[in-house]
């Protein structure tokens, strides 16, 4: 070795204090570490749990299944079906431009208009993007997976028999609440009750798991009507043809059953379709059944002459002079359409003549006449649950002058719904007992009030046969078959200047068979327009066409088959 080689000092390691402080750094972090697991595990768990809950347990609620509405043969009128709804987290959803141009054209909105409805909502975390979905967009919303959309099953109605009984029927809102007919009047049975449950949502608000069932959807009741849905269609088409055929601005037309008072159809027009709850005119959901009150015009005479004969008034057979077809009662000139001369009462009624009427009224105390058509039901709703219904307008006391009772006595100065005036005519029908409107299907006849004598009840059956006869208003009302019994009408309208002129109510009034009447309906067209506007020209063809298919449908026996003549065959030898 050299003697000029240095000799290397030994290498030292890093200071000793540096190692200590990488241990105490070291152990004061696995410290930290330990005592926030402690403190997330042990002390704060239960807070913490709760805070995830906040932000990811949510409470849903299970929408309930509305009760199906069926006519009596327990075909549907109203069913719901599940349906998907799209909605979003507004703030998530804005996130992806992207994302809310994709669900925008899906849904055929504009972006833009998306994007400001959703930042004018961007506070809430829940907001309907489209309800009622069609599955195919349904399932195309389903696949864009776009952040903070979700699809929610609701329920949706549907009505098999559309503008055939929507008025009666009704329809709902979008959330399921009954607006209109049998839905509203029904509607807290119809609804049942929502249920709810607990689920747990992702960041992106889709639904992972159900944690908790908090409380069981009750499916709403269901409701079967007294409707029958062939009869229902029958009278729409009729009374639908009748009004476009004579141009008339609507109408209206009830079957009830004689026997118990149930509704068998009830039908409107103008109608609509139940399905569209826009651009639908308020005329066109109003159920004129029930809540047209119009005058009634000739079809009140029966009673007028039930309570000439029930107060001995007048008594059976007795004739009246018509003749010149006109008379004077105070200022006012009461006319008939012909110069009838003679007519004993049924004749009066047979030919609808005013002047033999009036005659009647006159003679007839004036509480007998008004107490009559009180108790078969003028000014007093039928209680048949339709929530539109009307009592129409009654005197609240018998008539003074002699022009107020005379005016009464032929369908002036009271108004009737159609509903109202088949009920005062089932009492006829049915010996004198009338007995409540029902739009539900009934298993037993219901009480009955006893509002006519029965013999009278009979004999104002017999004279509304004659109507129906050769020679009476209501000829068209004939059906092969059957002995119908019943009464024209025919009424200006009042407006606010008056009587128009040239505005009429057509209305025929009866049932069949007479020999023991099953079914009863009223038929009113309104301002039917043209040559023909009597009410034994318009309304009265529409009952006979009802009428007579509706016997067929419910097999009633006919009562009027002509007689065969048996042959004579001579015996004699060899026979």
């Amino acid at each position: 070795m050299s003697r000029n080689t240095r000799r290397q000092p030994p290498l030292q390691g890093p200071p000793r204090w540096r190692l200590y402080s990488v241990v105490v750094v070291l152990a004061l972090a696995a410290g930290a570490v330990i005592l926030r697991a402690l403190d997330l595990q042990v002390i704060n768990s239960e807070f913490l749990r709760d805070e995830a809950d906040a932000r990811h347990l949510r409470t849903v609620s299970m929408p309930a299944h509305r009760g199906v509405i069926t006519d009596r043969n327990g075909e549907p009128l109203a069913i719901s079906s599940p349906v998907e709804s799209a909605w979003a987290d507004p703030a998530e959803l804005l996130e992806d431009r992207g994302a809310v141009a994709a669900v925008a054209q899906t849904l055929e909105r504009a972006p833009a208009e998306l994007r400001d409805f959703l930042q004018a909502r961007e506070g809430r975390q829940f907001v309907y993007l489209r309800r009622h979905l069609s599955p195919r967009v349904a399932a195309r919303i389903q696949e864009l997976d776009a952040p903070g959309v979700q699809l929610q099953q609701e329920f949706r109605r549907f009505y098999p028999a559309g503008e055939v009984a929507a008025q009666l029927v009704g329809f709902t809102d979008i959330d399921g609440r009954g607006l209109g007919g049998v839905e509203r009047a029904f509607n807290d049975a119809l609804s049942g009750r929502s249920g709810a449950k607990r689920v747990v949502r992702d960041p992106f608000g889709r639904t992972i798991e159900d944690v908790e069932l908090l409380r069981e959807p009750r499916p709403g009741e269901d409701i079967r009507l007294s409707l029958d849905r062939r009869i229902q269609y029958v009278a729409y088409r009729e009374l639908k043809r009748a009004v476009h055929g004579h141009d008339a601005e609507g109408g209206a037309a009830v079957v009830l059953d004689a026997t118990t008072g149930e509704v068998l159809a009830m039908v409107s027009q103008p109608s609509f379709n139940p399905h569209r709850r826009s651009g639908v005119e308020a005329e066109q959901r109003r159920n004129r059944a029930v809540s047209w009150a119009q005058e009634p015009g000739s079809v009140i005479k029966p009673f007028t002459i039930a309570a000439a004969l029930s107060s001995g008034a007048v008594r059976s057979g007795q004739e009246f002079d018509t003749a010149p077809g006109t008379m004077r009662v105070g200022r006012h000139t009461v006319r008939d359409f012909l110069d009838y001369g003679e007519l004993d009462i049924a004749g009066v009624l047979q030919k609808s003549s005013n002047v033999g009427t009036v005659k009647m009224a006159l003679e007839t105390e004036p509480r007998a006449l008004w107490s009559t058509l009180e108790d078969v039901g003028f000014g007093e709703r039928t209680r048949s649950g339709l929530r539109d219904e009307v009592a129409g307008h009654f005197l609240p006391a018998p008539p003074r002058g002699d022009v107020q009772r005379a005016t009464l006595s032929y369908g002036y100065g009271v108004t009737a719904t159609p509903v109202q005036l088949a009920r005062a005519y089932a009492a006829v029908a049915r010996d004198g007992v009338m007995r409540p409107v029902s739009i539900r299907a009934l298993d037993d006849p219901p009480q009955g009030r006893q509002v006519l004598d029965p013999d009278l009840a009979a004999e104002l059956r017999a004279m509304l046969e004659a109507v129906v006869e050769p020679g009476g208003t209501g000829t068209r009302a004939a059906i092969s078959g059957y002995r119908v019994a019943g009464k024209t009408g025919t009424v200006l309208k009042s407006g606010p200047s008056g009587y128009a002129e040239e505005d009429y109510l057509a209305s025929f009034v009866g049932f069949a068979p007479a020999s023991d009447p099953r079914l009863v309906m009223a038929v009113t067209i309104d301002q039917p327009r043209g040559d023909l506007y009597y009410g034994g020209q318009v309304a009265a063809p529409v009952f006979s066409r009802v009428m007579g298919s509706a016997l067929r449908m419910l097999n009633v026996p006919p009562d009027d088959l002509p007689e065969l003549e048996v042959p004579v065959v001579a015996e004699g030898e060899g026979s």
